[in-house]
């Protein structure tokens, strides 16, 4: 096992890998920009060192910069946590250049699923269900008009190298498309250094399902069961659970197994999801891989016993995984919902100090904080500050606790999404289950 390792992140899931190295008695190393000078993650580690100013260009995406002080400091890994340069080949590459290892897949392999076209592709030869759409890029709205009446409305408009939503939007005829087309190519120039964007069939009400997978470098792939995801806004995440209430014995073993499957025909390694789209006829399709930590992770922890970046470390460091399929368990639901530093009715980012937090306990209660009383929340990063997690013996156990702990949960100095997700888990079909990614839209339209 490693001895000492630089986590390349900040806030929340800093602080949680720091956490699990620190178990395993892993010396952790901190970055930190001129903004987080205070920051939880910057006091929680071992070693910390300044690394550029308060923009993430500035310094948490510094490639060579946060390389060099790993060498320094005598790293022996680096971790890169999620967002930020989890998924950016060049970094991994020159990790692998100067002897680092990169906590993560191969540079080729993340090179090959951070391309949404590529990954189709990919995808499609292994035998992978994909939604109907196309495998080239298109560079005007010319061509998309021309491809969007071949493969019929709605469609759903993507950038080739987007994420979080960014360059992404539902069109349901031809002026649309020429006035979504312009828009979000511009918005991938701008956040990806990448215009090209492509179409897929958009698949109506469907349920965003994702399978999470570990895989060793010796080829020994399993995965741990699904999460459900369905609960977005401007197509982020909001609220997740794992198992799945719309999920099946026959459908999680033949997702489960596609993932795998998917998974072996790229040569992966280490953790890593699939996201699948989920009809009403439960027919499901490859939306994308995200090759790194996901931010709902704690809740297959939960339900699994299994800690994620334990076993992150431990194929990083040349182990071969310590359980089977059948020995990984599926005990209890568990419910992660995102805190967010920002208006509940607008979205707007809702930058400030925080003069007062007041966080709820108990038993089967979780926090992955990236604040704390006093702290600066400022506009340069991701507005997601905390995440709140529970577990129950069943899913009616587990939305009574988190009722509970919403009710409990108390930020005072800034707006946050806490009352939004208050409505929702008070919400009849989300105790039901109706949980599709056009909850918010068909409940809550803002």
């Amino acid at each position: 096992m490693f001895k000492k390792i630089l986590v390349a992140n900040r806030g929340e899931i800093a602080v949680r890998i720091m956490r699990t190295c620190k178990a395993l008695g892993i010396t952790t190393v901190a970055v930190y920009s001129e903004a987080d000078q205070d920051a939880p993650h910057r006091q929680f580690a071992d070693e910390a060192y300044l690394v550029g100013g308060p923009r993430v260009a500035d310094s948490y995406l510094k490639i060579e910069t946060i390389i060099e002080i790993a060498k320094e400091v005598g790293a022996e890994a680096i971790h890169p946590g999620y967002g930020l340069l989890s998924e950016n080949p060049e970094f991994a590459r020159k990790c692998e250049e100067v002897g680092l290892i990169f906590v993560g897949p191969s540079p080729q392999v993340i090179a090959s699923m951070g391309s949404k076209i590529e990954a189709r592709k990919i995808m499609k030869q292994a035998g992978v269900p994909v939604v109907p759409g196309i495998s080239t890029s298109l560079t005007n709205s010319e061509q998309a008009v021309k491809v969007a009446n071949e493969i019929g409305y709605p469609i759903m408009l993507k950038a080739s190298s987007g994420g979080g939503g960014i360059g992404m939007q539902i069109v349901r005829n031809d002026e649309e498309m020429v006035k979504a087309f312009e828009g979000n190519q511009k918005r991938a120039i701008a956040f990806f250094g990448n215009g090209e964007m492509y179409l897929e069939k958009y698949i109506e009400n469907p349920r965003h399902i994702e399978i999470q997978l570990l895989a060793d470098n010796k080829g020994n792939t399993v995965y741990l069961w699904e999460r459900e995801c369905s609960i977005q806004r401007r197509h982020q995440k909001i609220v997740e659970e794992a198992p799945s209430s719309f999920v099946d014995y026959q459908l999680r073993k033949k997702m489960g197994e596609t993932a795998v499957q998917a998974a072996k025909a790229i040569g992966y390694k280490n953790a890593g999801t699939i996201e699948f789209l989920v009809d009403e006829n439960k027919n499901f399709y490859f939306l994308e891989m995200n090759t790194r930590l996901q931010v709902e992770h704690p809740v297959t922890e939960e339900i699994t016993g299994i800690d994620l970046v334990e076993e992150q470390l431990r194929i990083a460091a040349g182990e071969l995984l310590r359980f089977s399929q059948e020995q990984i368990p599926i005990i209890g639901h568990s419910i992660e919902v995102r805190i967010y530093a920002e208006d509940p009715k607008t979205f707007y980012p809702s930058p400030g100090t925080i003069t007062s937090l007041s966080l709820p306990e108990g038993d089967g209660i979780r926090h992955e904080l990236g604040i704390h009383e006093k702290s600066m929340v400022t506009p340069y990063y991701d507005p997601m500050v905390a995440k709140l997690i529970v577990k129950g013996k069943v899913r009616e156990d587990a939305i009574n606790k988190l009722q509970l702990a919403l009710s409990e949960y108390h930020v005072r100095g800034i707006k946050t999404n806490i009352p939004l997700l208050r409505e929702i888990v008070e919400h009849a079909a989300f105790q039901s289950g109706d949980t599709t990614t056009n909850f918010l839209a068909k409940y809550f339209e803002r």
